[in-house]
């Protein structure tokens, strides 16, 4: 891309991944409605290339949402950035159709998405990492309209500073490992399974564990147990076995973009049942179609009097180490809490992620973003973070806002419409900020 950073933005994305993604595109389509709605953007993404859960891009994994859900459909349906518009440029559109199925594979989903980010390529600058963001040197809130962001370039050969009016973070989710246990070459998170696994000789893998109750969990037991014919599987699940994803129809109204709005002007009840009568939407669920699967692989082998998957229900890990070429994994084990140790050539976490939490990046800048009673971030509807009145700046948040926006906040099913309502925010306030700078 070209180099453009004595330019002041109107707003500077941090992370590039499907929401931001769509931000860009929202941000595309909003310049073609006039020129007071064109606003300059650059994002910032760390990674070489695009990306998106690439280690979890199994053979057999398909989206759980549906295809309409993509970075666009839901705020304009006419938009040639929609997955139908990726599908008729590849020419596979008809027989996509005849496949009659709302849900396509991950790999498909994941093709499209670097399909659209390369139409707003122009707008990204990869192999870039933000350090801080920060004021002006010498300068109060009150006294400046744009913040300065330190840039990496990932070499650590050089560094830069982009002005921008805005900061929309959206720097993702944080892999977590059980308690007091450390990724190395033998246990993995599945943030990084399949780069993890193509450097193993398969071979040599005759004792896999796999840690958690989810969907990756679940896909990975399938992906080991498929791969290593010769291999014991074990599935290490912290509940009575894996429970499977609500995805009936009143169910889903949760992730419809009105949901949004009955949680965040809602009662602090109203938000405690969304969590409780809804969070097997989505935490810690198994789809059905994936649940049968290994089920039908257990009975077969029992059929034929062999076991290579092995649940252990009600168990959690307390403890990992080194014991020569494998790993020692302590379990508490059943309504006892028995401890066991076994071991195992690769111990595979699928314990799901942390929350995004831009604190270290906005340094002294955080003091001046308003939290709540519970030390969270004070967020605006339209996902800005509610700062102190003379901070003139917008900085918003493209996830870690479950507290105030609900389940959708991190996930892809509101994704359209959410960029569109942070677009549309900023697109608001630079409007708004020319009109007070216009002379008298």
């Amino acid at each position: 891309m070209s180099d453009r950073e004595h330019e002041t933005y109107d707003v500077v994305g941090i992370g590039f991944g499907p929401s931001n993604l769509s931000l860009a595109i929202a941000l595309e389509e909003s310049r073609a409605n006039g020129p007071e709605k064109e606003i300059d953007g650059l994002f910032f993404e760390r990674q070489p290339r695009f990306g998106w859960h690439r280690n979890m891009l199994l053979p057999s994994a398909t989206m759980q949402i549906s295809f309409l859900k993509d970075l666009v459909t839901f705020r304009n349906p006419t938009s040639r950035f929609s997955f139908i518009s990726y599908l008729h440029a590849s020419g596979r559109l008809p027989q996509f159709v005849n496949n009659q199925d709302f849900f396509p594979t991950r790999q498909e989903f994941h093709q499209y998405l670097e399909w659209a980010q390369s139409q707003v390529a122009d707008r990204i600058s990869y192999g870039s990492e933000v350090l801080s963001v920060r004021l002006p040197e010498g300068t109060l809130p009150e006294q400046s309209d744009t913040l300065l962001l330190d840039v990496a370039d990932a070499s650590g050969q050089g560094r830069r500073t982009v002005e921008t009016r805005n900061v929309v973070i959206s720097t993702g989710l944080v892999p977590s490992m059980p308690e007091g246990t450390e990724r190395d070459e033998r246990v993995w998170h599945s943030s990084e399974f399949l780069a993890r696994y193509r450097r193993t000789n398969p071979a040599e893998l005759r004792r896999v564990a796999v840690v958690g109750a989810g969907q990756s969990a679940a896909e990975i037991a399938r992906f080991l147990y498929d791969e290593l014919p010769h291999a014991q599987v074990y599935a290490v699940i912290p509940s009575y076995g894996y429970a499977v994803a609500d995805d009936t129809p009143y169910a889903n109204q949760i992730f419809d973009p009105a949901a949004v709005d009955d949680y965040y002007f809602g009662t602090e009840q109203t938000r405690e049942a969304f969590w409780r009568y809804h969070r097997n939407t989505n935490y810690s669920v198994v789809d059905d179609e994936v649940i049968r699967d290994l089920y039908r692989r257990t009975y077969a082998d029992e059929v034929q009097d062999v076991q290579r998957l092995h649940f252990l229900n009600l168990t959690r890990v307390t403890g990992v180490k080194r014991a020569g070429t494998e790993t020692r994994v302590t379990l508490q084990v059943g309504p006892d809490s028995e401890v066991r140790e076994l071991d195992f050539d690769v111990l595979v976490c699928a314990t799901g992620y942390k929350s995004m939490e831009p604190t270290e990046l906005l340094g002294d800048l955080d003091r001046h973003c308003l939290r709540d009673e519970s030390g969270r971030y004070r967020v605006e509807r339209d996902y800005r973070i509610v700062t102190a009145p003379e901070m003139r700046c917008g900085i918003y948040l493209q996830g870690g806002t479950e507290h105030t926006h609900g389940l959708t906040s991190s996930l892809l099913s509101n994704l359209a419409i959410r960029s569109g309502e942070i677009a549309e925010s900023i697109v608001t306030r630079r409007a708004e900020q020319r009109l007070l700078r216009r002379p008298c």
